[in-house]
């Protein structure tokens, strides 16, 4: 499979060496919106092989060494260490697999065969309400991309494509304009405009993880990824 790139320009001030804003398409906004998403077990996870800084990456890694000796009986530490989102797990493009690409694993949850009023993933569950084991089966239907859209023209993740969208250096996201421009040349004080440069960029899954990173720890993201990462 080939690796997803995107393709963003950006604008950028020579002479304060920072990135002003990104001018992007609906891709690029969705991918952003989606790291809302993302459970903490899967930030950490997927910087296990990068520094992130911070103390997560040693409780990641203490569940990991922690023998199932002491876990709860019903507890699987694997809801710890790989987490699913109740929304978009599988539509994270850059960092996670599509739905395209994989499918989700078979998911059964359990129900009390007397009550019907609670639902469990673990068959060894007692029904709060009667005491009974749940061990009567389900098995869950995961939204089907193919099927699923409302109408012809929904093109699925979170914002229309036919607009071109401005991401600040701090990832604020708005719809292009002329008036967003000057507001921000005016933000940062931008009177020489022979400064400006115009640069195209290509965004595939590194940047992905290490735009994950900065903005947890950076107020200038896009130009720690595009300038100082790249050593410009």
């Amino acid at each position: 499979m080939a690796m997803l790139k995107l393709r963003l320009k950006l604008l950028i001030d020579n002479k304060a060496q920072k990135v002003l804003f990104a001018e992007v398409g609906k891709d690029f906004v969705d991918f952003l919106f989606n790291l809302l998403s993302l459970p903490v077990g899967t930030v950490v996870r997927l910087h296990k092989s990068h520094s992130m800084g911070g103390c997560l990456a040693n409780l990641y890694e203490s569940v990991e060494k922690l023998s199932n000796t002491y876990m709860q009986p019903n507890q699987n530490k694997d809801c710890l260490l790989n987490p699913i989102s109740a929304t978009c797990y599988f539509q994270v493009p850059l960092l996670l697999p599509s739905p395209s690409d994989v499918s989700p694993p078979r998911k059964y949850y359990y129900l009390c065969s007397r009550c019907f009023r609670y639902v469990t993933e673990y068959p060894s569950t007692n029904c709060p309400h009667c005491g009974r084991q749940m061990s009567s089966e389900l098995l869950y239907v995961a939204r089907n991309t193919a099927t699923a859209k409302a109408s012809s023209t929904d093109e699925g993740g979170y914002v229309k494509g036919v607009v071109t969208y401005m991401v600040t250096d701090h990832l604020v996201v708005t719809p292009m304009s002329t008036i967003s421009c000057v507001t921000i040349l005016n933000k940062f004080n931008v009177k020489d405009l022979t400064s400006l440069e115009e640069m195209d960029v290509d965004f595939g899954m590194d940047e992905g993880l290490e735009l994950l990173r900065a903005s947890l720890q950076s107020t200038t993201v896009l130009t720690h990824i595009f300038l100082e990462e790249k050593g410009r």
